[in-house]
């Protein structure tokens, strides 16, 4: 089908199919850079995961040094369609220095800002409170000990001060997302202390205030991780109500609750009480939480809600998986293009009409429009949009993704 016939098709339902291809240009999608080398970052250190911070397989072609995983960015944001943003973590410094994480300044990221500009880029930031050894205890920012606690605060603040430079830098504000594995494999004691102590690190490590055109802090729970099977310190009730208290943004990640619930459905909610979101886009599977994610029902879901709920405008879509069992280039770009195909679906509803049957009480005219609305030419307008920013689709896209995978197959 062509894309006029598809056009006149919308416009049946009144639905103007430009303006949905105009504003789906104008989102932006963080892609994570740990999906290209496994998580593993470029330091000099010792240390487990933790966390439940676990990458599985061992395809050919993994990122080994800043350049090759920059090269293999540069390609998958060639196959995806729009202008986006990077985000990176703290362990991905691009230096021949190999300070502590206590000791991190931003010339030890200056080199990922000189290529975002280049690539006309947004970037993100993130401390990395795992894979270290003062994090083996599968406790920083509410461990016991105190020593530890101060190494891992000091961390924090120096990620959001090189995270307010990258902003400054780049004239965009960086989202700097604070997630810490702190949790325990058996049941524990007592719950409240280490939350009492990771809210006052917290506390300190936010204290200093930056210019929020620079940079904004979020903070993200999870459910449970592996090695922390029992209790998870940094819970979503924990960061929801410390999001509110101190009007940091809150991060939803799709894989960091039971794999039933509807995470789509907690945008809402919360989007009450907090002023800004912060969206990591995931799959959960079992016990895994970040599996490369599907044009599935939970994504057409988070899609629907941020445009129907017209929640876009305070809320930041990142990505959060990793798979090294496939393709790493081929993951990015098909997690980032289902994000964008389930926000387009979104765009291309005849929300009007569906919000007044909706109000009327009419509930059977609201479940034959959404049922009908399933039957509508999507994918020869997604094609458009592809077309328009010289992005190839279908054997076009398997044909690029396999010929890059092949090129970086060779490293060792």
């Amino acid at each position: 089908m062509t894309y006029e016939t598809a056009k006149s098709r919308f416009t049946e339902w009144n639905v103007d199919t430009e303006a949905a291809l105009r504003r789906l240009a104008e989102i932006p999608i963080s892609m994570h850079c740990w999906q290209g080398d496994d998580v593993v970052g470029f330091e000099q250190k010792s240390g487990s995961s933790g966390g439940g911070i676990q990458a599985t397989g061992n395809h050919p072609g993994r990122a080994r040094t800043p350049d090759e995983l920059r090269a293999d960015l540069e390609f998958a944001y060639s196959m995806i369609p729009g202008k986006h943003r990077l985000n990176l973590h703290a362990m991905y410094m691009d230096t021949d220095e190999s300070p502590d994480r206590d000791a991190i300044e931003y010339h030890h990221f200056a080199a990922w800002v000189d290529w975002a500009k280049s690539q006309e880029l947004g970037l993100d930031f993130n401390p990395t409170f795992f894979a270290h050894a003062k994090a083996d205890d599968n406790l920083t920012l509410a461990h016991p000990d105190a020593g530890i606690r101060d190494f891992w605060i000091e961390h924090g603040r120096r990620t959001r001060e090189i995270a307010a430079a990258i902003g400054a830098e780049l004239g965009s504000p960086a989202i700097n997302n604070i997630w810490v594995p702190d949790g325990m494999k058996d049941l524990p004691v007592d719950r409240l202390a280490p939350r009492a102590r990771l809210e006052a690190s917290l506390d300190d490590m936010l204290a200093e205030r930056h210019d929020p055109a620079h940079m904004r802090d979020a903070v993200e729970s999870k459910l449970f991780g592996i090695g922390v099977e029992a209790y998870t310190v940094g819970s979503h009730e924990f960061y929801l109500g410390y999001a509110i208290r101190k009007g940091v943004l809150l991060c939803l990640d799709m894989g960091h609750f039971h794999p039933t619930e509807n995470i789509a459905d907690k945008l809402s909610a919360v989007a009450l009480s907090v002023d800004e979101l912060l969206l990591h886009v995931s799959r959960p599977m079992r016990w895994d939480s970040d599996h490369v994610i599907l044009l599935n029902d939970d994504i057409l879901a988070m899609g629907q809600a941020l445009v129907s709920e017209d929640l876009l405008k305070k809320t930041h879509i990142g990505l959060d998986f990793f798979d090294a069992t496939i393709s790493r280039t081929a993951a990015w770009v098909i997690g980032t293009r289902n994000m964008q195909k389930s926000l387009l679906r979104a765009l291309l509803s005849p929300l009007d009409r569906l919000k007044e049957a909706e109000t009327a009480l009419d509930f059977t005219t609201r479940l034959v429009l959404t049922e009908e609305l399933k039957d509508l030419p999507f994918g020869a307008v997604w094609e458009e949009f592809c077309k328009r920013h010289n992005r190839p689709t279908g054997t076009q896209l398997i044909g690029a993704l396999d010929d890059y995978q092949r090129r970086v197959e060779v490293r060792g």
